[in-house]
């Protein structure tokens, strides 16, 4: 009569602990048979013994998980239940349980439990080792041995004596023999111990059949013994499987050939560096990591997903993970990759997902999903904790990932399974596209982790644009490619400028993981000869070094003409400068910029201006709408996520791959921030930017001559770049010393590359430009370098101190991640996941990027002396901000993030509205109230929106 879930979580009636057991080892079968990778069906039939003999033990490991229910400590917490039990025989001192403050989790029991019974059944103590961690982690977190046993205050009461002994032994007994066919549990025991990260993925995949056979709408109670058996579980399961089209990806891919490329992208041939990448894939003698090199617009991306399909179709995974630096990127992405999966298979096309905070605002999502719940398929889908013995524990936080209650599904939606938009469910997805720190977060040590680790695993791994992980982010991106490499899935690393430091870091991050071992050294690690390149590396199983392959290619443009490099220094305020001549030199520089582009596009085109601040945008923009008027567009961070959305779309419309090539384009210039900076596919006639460091400078160059055959104005047919944003008339640069930059670049990127930045700007001004792309991993090679040679005698000095400064500092940012990673320093080598989520730091937020990101917000007007509020498109809503169904997209269209300086006062003074209160989306999100002006303040910050120029702070009185 033991009880798994109450009347009130299982549709009306009971549902007996067996039958629970039973659902979710039913569920196992399923995802065994539809979701799972070929990958990972062959790893567990390695860890089994035999081919066929994985299946039994997955089964038998999903279903096992909540064995730790059959304890007083959980059956005492229903009190029909509870009667029941008391009824049969099982008993307990209600009142000593009742006194004990501390409660003991049936997660943890579950180990508990089976490390008493399962060496009783013939388990080695290596198997108990890492099998128990999976049931005491069922919840999210993975506690020490120490934290398993029963409080000692409940006298023993918490798991009862020898009549609990036998029921929970018999439960073991009845439930194996079910699932195995009459077997008992050490028919199930493991032939050999899979790494840590098998470990994690296969805990990933407990809790996810467990969240599904929650789901108490396909699993309704039983509550008669009699009727409980493995084949009823299976039939419930087959129906639920139905219902909610959980799918897997490819299951089985033919390996492509290199006829394939002009299948998938509309019948282009492969370019010299795309057949390269495709052929160091096919080369890879085991799964492994594959970094590639190439200019901007050589096409890395259509090589990087073919390399991902060869690899897949050799290795067994059976889906891919994209991932872009930021949520602009992952937009236009997400619409590539649908594209070619589309190329494979078309049904699969509607299997991607886009995972970001403001997919809501992709237009392609939303037609996908348009009719499912966005991220609204929360409590159905998951473990229910409905008494809170798992909820109040060290770690805190919600252990479920439960998000608001589930609306109908319109019958006529497409898109991925409904199951997969919930909480903390994304990455399961077979297909998906998202910002990079989706993957970062598989790195923390935060609750369930394993949900991410499992959505990875079984996948081959895309991450573009790597150099744009700084020295923070990049200890989250090392850990997961050590996790990812122990679970030998294949990754493919993007970059056009990776620094030789950075790229030989993540290759021996994922070798170390393979390896298992603290730290990996490649021996004669090679570097590329030329530019394009791959290098390749894998560790073989035998034992042997890294094997670590490099090749290079032929650039696609092979006679590009020099982009020739010239100088727009301004005038600099200093730290000391009165407001109004910091207000002249501001509107001076803005002028220099806007004269000189009256001037180049006399005869039409396209510019691109890239400032290091939102303020110096917002600001030249102004300048330059006043003389040429709507032919300006500005795009940057602080716009409201609606209208950036459709600038953004706009804005590579105009400047994008055009219908008509050989057809002149309207005079444009965009002023925008670094949100151009990449995976940004325009095409610009003339670049102006502000100094930037070298790589980050050279990405913003290849939004310049980007695209063949574009009519350009005669002026402007040789590529330009107008660099801005330094001073050179200070007095230190008239004796020869080194220019001054802005305060707002120095914040961001620090003196030190700016100024070898500087030296290489000043010296390719002088010797006329750069030869893109042949220059490029020289240029990145020297800004990164320590060599002061290459710098000007006068300005080694104050180069030494900078880099001084700058080392330290990368040391700081780097140890300020380290609480956070999923494995501490002198645990990279831990064999079991036991104490994964022990000790401080662990369960809770992790932030992945560095520095504090500012709230988000979203703006509404009016709502004085009881007027009605209104969105930031002005549709009115009521007095008290209630918000009908068909108006949420246009009020969280009005989110904007705050600048990191009002954070403080944001959270203290910014609440929701009232009628926002019981609004399942809405309920904690801040409102910026803006009066009839756009304005709005926040502690001493006055702040502004407009319709053109977005988000404006100044320090108010």
């Amino acid at each position: 009569m033991l009880w798994g879930k109450s009347a009130g979580r299982a549709g009306g009636r009971k549902n007996l602990l067996l039958q629970h057991l039973l659902d979710t080892a039913a569920v196992a079968g399923w995802m065994w048979d539809g979701f799972l990778a070929p990958a990972t069906r062959a790893l567990l039939d390695e860890v089994t013994g035999g081919e066929g003999r994985g299946r039994v033990l997955f089964v038998w490991l999903c279903g096992v998980h909540d064995v730790g229910k059959a304890t007083p400590a959980f059956q005492r917490m229903w009190p029909e239940g509870a009667a029941a039990v008391r009824a049969s025989g099982l008993g307990w001192q209600e009142s000593v349980l009742a006194g004990c403050k501390r409660k003991w989790r049936h997660d943890r029991a579950g180990a508990y439990v089976l490390r008493r019974l399962l060496p009783e059944a013939g388990w080695t103590a290596e198997h108990v080792a890492w099998v128990w961690p999976l049931i005491a982690g069922h919840h999210g977190a993975f506690p020490s041995p120490g934290a398993l046993a029963p409080p000692p205050q409940g006298l023993g009461q918490h798991a009862g004596g020898d009549a609990w002994e036998r029921a929970r032994k018999a439960l073991l007994c009845r439930f194996t023999a079910e699932v195995t066919g009459g077997a008992g549990p050490g028919a199930v025991a493991p032939a050999r111990v899979p790494s840590r990260a098998a470990q994690l993925h296969l805990s990933g995949l407990i809790v996810m059949a467990d969240w599904i056979a929650s789901d108490e709408e396909h699993f309704p109670g039983v509550d008669d013994i009699d009727a409980v058996s493995f084949d009823g579980a299976r039939r419930r399961a087959a129906a639920a499987w139905k219902a909610l089209r959980i799918r897997g990806g490819w299951t089985e891919l033919a390996e492509p050939g290199p006829e394939d490329f002009g299948r998938r992208f509309g019948g282009q041939e492969p370019r010299d560096s795309q057949r390269m990448v495709m052929e160091a894939a096919r080369r890879m003698p085991e799964p492994g990591l594959l970094v590639v090199e190439a200019p901007m617009g050589e096409g890395k991306t259509k090589a990087a997903l073919m390399a991902a399909e060869i690899l897949a179709a050799r290795f067994g995974a059976d889906g891919v993970f994209v991932g872009m630096p930021t949520q602009a990127t992952s937009d236009p992405m997400f619409g590539q990759v649908r594209s070619w999966v589309a190329a494979l298979d078309g049904e699969l096309a509607d299997h991607v997902a886009l995972l970001h905070g403001k997919r809501m605002f992709n237009k392609e999502w939303r037609a996908l999903v348009d009719g499912e719940s966005e991220d609204g398929a929360g409590g159905r889908f998951e473990g229910v904790d409905e008494y809170g013995e798992c909820w109040d524990d060290e770690w805190g936080g919600d252990l479920y990932g439960i998000a608001e209650p589930v609306t109908d599904r319109n019958p006529a939606a497409r898109g991925p399974a409904e199951w997969f938009l919930g909480a903390k469910r994304g990455l399961l997805c077979p297909f998906v596209v998202g910002t990079i720190d989706q993957l970062l977060f598989a790195a923390t040590r935060t609750k369930h982790v394993m949900l991410r680790m499992a959505g990875l695993a079984g996948k081959v791994v895309v991450l573009d644009e790597v150099h744009a992980a700084d020295v923070y982010m990049s200890q989250f991106l090392a850990e997961c490619l050590r996790w990812l490499g122990q679970a030998r899935v294949p990754v493919v690393l993007l970059s056009a400028t990776l620094p030789p430091a950075q790229r030989r870091e993540l290759v021996e991050a994922y070798l170390a993981g393979a390896a298992t071992q603290e730290e990996y050294t490649a021996q004669d690690f090679p570097e590329p000869a030329g530019y394009p390149s791959v290098i390749a590396a894998s560790l073989p199983r035998t034992g042997a070094p890294a094997r670590i392959d490099v090749a290079t290619a032929a650039p696609w443009r092979r006679n590009a003409p020099a982009v020739t490099v010239e100088l727009l220094p301004e005038t600099l305020a200093g730290a000391k400068t009165p407001a109004e001549k910091r207000e002249a030199l501001r509107k001076s520089a803005d002028l220099a910029v806007v004269t000189r582009l009256e001037r180049e596009l006399v005869d039409g085109g396209c510019a691109l201006v890239i400032r290091n601040t939102v303020d110096r945008a917002q600001s030249l923009f102004t300048a330059l709408r006043d003389r040429f008027g709507h032919d300006v567009v500005l795009l940057h961070a602080r716009l409201a996520v609606g209208p950036r959305a459709d600038r953004t779309a706009d804005c590579l419309r105009m400047l994008g791959p055009q219908p008509d090539p050989t057809s002149p384009r309207p005079r444009t210039i965009v002023v925008a921030t670094q949100l151009a900076e990449q995976s940004f596919d325009v095409d610009a006639d003339l670049l102006v930017t502000d100094l930037a460091p070298t790589d980050l400078l050279l990405q913003r160059i290849g939004r310049l001559h980007r695209h063949d055959g574009v009519a350009r104005p005669a002026r402007l047919s040789v590529p330009r770049v107008l660099v801005t944003g330094f001073a050179s008339d200070h007095e230190a640069a008239r004796v020869g010393g080194p220019p001054a930059f802005l305060g707002g670049s120095t914040f961001i990127y620090g003196e030190h590359l700016l100024l070898r930045t500087a030296a290489l700007v000043l010296r390719a001004a002088a010797e006329g430009g750069w030869q893109i792309p042949s220059d490029v991993p020289e240029l990145v090679a020297q800004c990164y370098g320590d060599d002061l040679s290459t710098l000007p005698e006068p300005w080694r000095g104050p180069a030494e101190s900078a880099a001084a400064e700058w080392q330290k500092e990368q040391r700081d940012r780097a140890d300020r991640a380290t609480p956070y990673l999923l494995t501490r320093r002198g645990d990279k080598e831990g064999p079991t996941l036991a104490g994964l989520h022990a000790g401080p730091g662990s369960g809770g937020r992790a932030p992945v990027r560095d520095g504090e990101m500012g709230l988000e917000a979203v703006l509404v007007y009016g709502g004085a002396n009881g007027t009605a509020y209104r969105t930031l498109s002005r549709r009115a809503l009521t007095v008290n901000g209630d918000v009908a169904e068909d108006m949420l997209d246009d009020v969280l269209a009005g989110t904007v993030r705050l600048p990191p300086p009002c954070t403080k006062d944001a959270v203290e003074e910014l609440r929701p509205l009232p009628g926002w209160l019981a609004h399942p989306r809405l309920r904690y999100t801040p409102a910026l109230v803006l009066d009839g002006n756009g304005c709005a303040r926040v502690g001493r910050h006055l702040l502004s929106y407009d319709d053109e120029l977005g988000l404006s702070v100044a320090a108010g009185a």
